[in-house]
């Protein structure tokens, strides 16, 4: 039998919905705090640091809303995948770790050599590209002469 259900056998209907009631009390004070944090962040430091105006608790609470819609929900392993009820936590790590290593960090061995390469040949490159785009435009502007 599934463990939910024999939790929800166990209480009674009084207890069942004393939890439904404070589980709503608790999501909707747990978004008013958020608005009012959001506000109060935005109207400590926002017009201070850019010259930003203040916002009121709808507008933070938007903002708030808008911020989870570009930047993600959470949740995830950086992956951006669902979460498995069985795995373990270890494997989970581990998992996350290899999956950061190879794609939120970067490979900067290719880096490596950058610097040299510029002092070397970036000067080079620069100019020869410049002389490109100049022959280029040259060229453009040979061509619409012949047109006038």
């Amino acid at each position: 039998m599934n463990l939910f259900k024999e939790k929800m056998e166990k209480q009674s209907p009084g207890m069942l919905i004393g939890k439904v009631v404070f589980i709503a009390i608790a999501v909707v004070g747990l978004a008013i705090l958020f608005g009012y944090l959001i506000m109060w962040l935005w109207n400590t430091l926002m017009p201070e640091i850019f010259g930003l105006p203040t916002v009121t608790y709808w507008q933070g609470v938007g903002l708030f809303v808008l911020a989870k819609i570009i930047f993600g929900f959470g949740g995830g392993d950086c992956s951006g995948g669902k979460k498995s009820k069985h795995s373990s936590k270890k494997r989970r790590k581990h998992k996350f770790k290899s999956y950061y290593e190879k794609n939120c960090r970067g490979d900067f061995s290719e880096w490596e050599h950058y610097d040299d390469f510029w002092e070397e040949e970036g000067d080079k490159a620069y100019r020869s590209y410049i002389e490109r785009k100049n022959q280029e435009k040259e060229m453009d502007g040979g061509e619409s002469d012949k047109d006038g």
